[in-house]
């Protein structure tokens, strides 16, 4: 179950009818109007047009960012927020704490200030043991800001929005199973690392398959370094890219098994290499499993 803002629903849709109103020339583009927080700048405010991008430094206290009609002043932390929700779609606040802010109290000051700004949106949604959990992910206005300032690597894919709100929360806890592969990979000595999740892959997928043809599918996993299993294409949670140590690029497929998967999904992921990831208290029945149809596979804990 989830709990989303009708209220922000209603202004992403406004928002959205607007501009595609003034693409066709139906409206007038509107005057800005006065500043709604203390932070946030309207362009009559500036005296000349604004310069090129500045690099943001992510050692200062405060940065300027600017985006269409606004300028914003944030953070270290809340922009480092803004780029891990664009590269995840979904992250609980829970795991923000964790891994962006660890031994402070700024987390829900932050989160406040960003939804002040329209940057970002919550959603309330039943996680696991049926224990409610709120969820954090990007407004519209938040991704645009994030693309006008070259904040996120270069091809590095970006997301907003609740988009699949029944798999909310496993698609939450991906950004945990990637800080703890992460972790791992820049143990090895592991650079560079870029996030792929499954929206990219399975779209490039059905791009390809539309220009060549299912009959072409084969070659299509194969350009995309996916294996098939059983005639399927086999696409993982996640896929981390980053150039090891002597310079060679690598790759790591990760997968979330859940107690919902089904026995022949979780043979076909450790069939095609993944390594599989299991909430606690999940590994041993999926090893179970694995050992009587004798398959290997690596499986770590949450």
């Amino acid at each position: 179950m989830s709990r989303l803002d009708p209220s922000r629903d209603w202004q992403d849709y406004l928002d959205a009818l607007t501009a595609s109103r003034e693409l066709q020339g139906n409206v007038p583009r509107p005057q800005p109007e006065a500043p709604k927080h203390p932070c946030v700048y309207p362009p009559s405010e500036l005296a000349a047009p604004d310069p090129p991008l500045p690099q943001v430094d992510l050692q200062d206290t405060r940065h300027l960012l600017r985006s269409r009609d606004h300028r914003y002043r944030l953070t270290k932390p809340e922009i480092q927020t803004l780029i891990e929700l664009g590269k995840f779609r979904v992250i609980a606040a829970a795991d923000l704490a964790a891994y962006i802010y660890p031994g402070t109290d700024n987390l829900q000051i932050d989160l406040r200030h960003l939804m002040k700004l329209r940057l970002i949106r919550s959603g309330t949604f039943e996680g696991p043991e049926a224990i409610p959990r709120e969820l954090f992910t990007l407004t519209k206005a938040g991704h645009q800001l994030l693309r006008a300032n070259r904040l996120a690597p270069k091809g590095q894919a970006l997301y907003y929005g609740f988009v699949r709100l029944r798999a909310a929360n496993h698609d939450a806890d991906l950004y945990r199973i990637y800080r703890r592969e992460a972790d791992r990979i820049k143990t090895r000595g592991g650079t560079n690392l870029r996030v792929i999740l499954d929206f990219e892959l399975d779209g490039k997928i059905h791009h390809h398959i539309s220009r060549l043809g299912t009959q072409a599918l084969p070659e299509i996993a194969k350009s995309q370094g996916l294996p098939m299993v059983r005639g399927k294409v086999q696409i993982p949670d996640v896929r981390i890219e980053y150039q090891k140590p002597d310079g060679d690029l690598a790759r790591v497929d990760l997968e979330l098994v859940t107690e919902h998967y089904h026995r022949s999904s979780m043979v076909d992921k450790a069939a095609a290499g993944f390594s599989l990831y299991t909430r606690r208290g999940e590994a041993d029945r999926l090893r179970r499993v694995l050992d009587q149809l004798e398959l290997t596979a690596e499986i770590l804990s949450l």
